[in-house]
Formats: C-alpha cells, sequence, structure tokens
C-alpha cells in the first residue's frame, strides 16, 4: 500500500513543500521523501524516532543546507505520530 501526498516544512523561514509517499512493509512503514532531487526514506528505529536514510550515490550531492532541511522534515514526520 502507497499512499502520496506533500509534507509542509517551515525552516529558516521559508515554507517547503516535498512529496512524499507512505510506504507499508510488513508490519512497519517507511516514508519516501523528495528532498532536492534525491529520495531520503524515514523509518522508525527500535525507539520508534524516525532515521533518515539516503543512497550512498546521493551522498556526495548532499549539501550542508540540505541536512538541515532533513532534519526539518523528520521533526515534521515525528510531529506527526
Amino acid at each position: 500500500m502507497e499512499d502520496s501526498f506533500s509534507i509542509d516544512v517551515d525552516y529558516r523561514g521559508k515554507e517547503y513543500s516535498f512529496e512524499a509517499r507512505l510506504v507499508a512493509v510488513g508490519y512497519t512503514h517507511k516514508f519516501c521523501v523528495l528532498i532536492n532531487g534525491y529520495e531520503v526514506t524515514f523509518e522508525p528505529d527500535e525507539e520508534r524516532n524516525y532515521r533518515a536514510i539516503i543512497n550512498v550515490s546521493d551522498k556526495s550531492s548532499i549539501k550542508d543546507n540540505d541536512i538541515e532541511i532533513i532534519k526539518a522534515v523528520a521533526d515534521k514526520i515525528q510531529s506527526i505520530r
């Protein structure tokens, strides 16, 4: 099952909207979010906090600003729960 939606994040006074999908995997789930051209997967860890998983090939193209946006998206997802 997959549901598409957008995640709106306020970062440094500017509103960003990212395309996202909720993917059910077995007994758990993950969020796949398109952030500045690359897909970041957020999945719950053992403590039910969300960790970001980034494809190794995308890692070199990530900027410091993108890391802060990824953290903001994770906080937003965590607040939904």
